[in-house]
């Protein structure tokens, strides 16, 4: 069975009118599915929140004390470099990673074999002392983390084709060489980091301005799914952002939804011949909300083998 989690507290985060990170975008994917006929074709749950010691299995105590001592009582403050917190900031940024450490639980205990989390604050900014560009926390990375250290897990992949490289998980991966880490941005954009990998479980694939679809594939198939192939992964984690998309407001790409459907197969194929088919994906980029709902939603008919 396939598992798609999410929780209504995901919505209250508030970056400001006009922010293109915004609740709409978990309703617009939900409805996608309802409207495609998907939605009752999978089971859903709704995320815990996680705890102060999960949150911190990633990042220092310092960061979460001084998310808590910003919280607004109403309105809205901005915290750091494109990062905005009211009232319930927390709240929504708590069950976005809590539905993620739900959705590995469900996977090594066999009660599901794919899951989606649609949720938000996105993650994989987030750094191990700092929320930066939309992310409170680093949902995958703490994901991998609680995976490393409540099932044991020996090798964990994550792969992150948001139009913006990860560098908060890259910030992970740098203390943790059980974690495989496979990252296609466009590039130069933010968050400006290099393009060129030094680690041995990171594969970096710089995409130039204007990239299509072509391209993108190419690069994945000549880069990134040999790397994953060789490192023959118990359990993937898939970083889901959707703006490499040609009608995303923040980017250069020239992606098709079509596109996040053919990397999302390959993912599945993988899965199967390496981790008993478990992958767990949750919700990154993605902010035009048309492209973001048909691109979700190929994503998850290939994720969760729903056919055409």
């Amino acid at each position: 069975m396939n598992l798609y989690i999410t929780h209504s507290a995901c919505r209250l985060h508030d970056n400001g009118v006009y922010h293109p990170e915004r609740a709409e975008r978990l309703g617009r994917i939900q409805d996608q599915l309802i409207s495609a006929g998907l939605f009752d074709w999978f089971m859903h749950a709704e995320a815990r929140a996680a705890s102060d010691e999960e949150l911190c299995l990633v990042h220092h105590p310092d960061l979460l004390q001084s998310i808590e001592a910003a919280l607004p009582e109403k309105g809205i403050v901005g915290f750091d470099e494109d990062v905005y917190l009211c009232a319930h900031s927390l709240e929504a940024a708590r069950h976005a990673v809590g539905a993620v450490l739900d959705g590995i639980d469900a996977l090594h205990h066999g009660r599901a074999k794919r899951v989606f989390c649609n949720v938000r604050p996105p993650g994989h900014h987030a750094e191990y002392k700092r929320a930066m560009g939309f992310c409170l926390f680093n949902n995958i990375a703490i994901g991998a983390a609680y995976a490393l250290q409540h099932y044991g897990y020996e090798r964990i992949a994550i792969v992150d084709f948001d139009v913006h490289h990860g560098n908060g998980t890259e910030d992970y991966v740098r203390r943790e060489p059980r974690v495989w880490f496979g990252s296609s941005f466009e590039f130069p954009f933010y968050p400006y980091t290099d393009p060129e990998s030094d680690l041995p479980n990171m594969v970096k694939i710089p995409l130039q301005k204007y990239s299509n679809s072509e391209v993108f594939q190419q690069a994945w198939s000549e880069q990134g799914f040999p790397a994953l192939e060789a490192f023959a992964p118990q359990i993937i984690l898939v970083s889901a952002g959707f703006d490499g998309h040609s009608m995303d407001p923040l980017a250069n790409l020239r992606l098709h939804e079509s596109d996040y459907g053919w990397i999302t197969r390959q993912l599945v194929a993988i899965a199967e011949r390496h981790a008993q088919g478990r992958i767990l994906s949750v919700l990154e980029g993605g902010y035009d909300l048309t492209a973001l709902s048909l691109s979700a939603r190929e994503h998850i008919k290939a994720l969760f083998e729903l056919g055409d």
